[in-house]
């Protein structure tokens, strides 16, 4: 289970941000659930969908 949580700062086109923004009300969302969503999907495609358990066990 993720014990912590880290910020991600990052810079977008503020037109972007309010259409991402708007988009992410439509679905019910945050911002941020969508990203963390995104990230997980990334991961995933790239390590598969056992990841958690290598990473999350390897920072006990």
């Amino acid at each position: 289970m993720e014990k912590r949580t880290a910020r991600l700062t990052l810079l977008i086109d503020p037109n972007k941000k309010a259409v991402f923004e708007k988009l992410c009300d439509l679905d019910d969302v945050t911002p941020s659930q969508m990203v963390r969503k995104f990230i997980r999907s990334y991961i995933e495609e790239k390590l598969g969908p056992d990841w958690r358990k290598e990473v999350l066990d390897s920072d006990d």
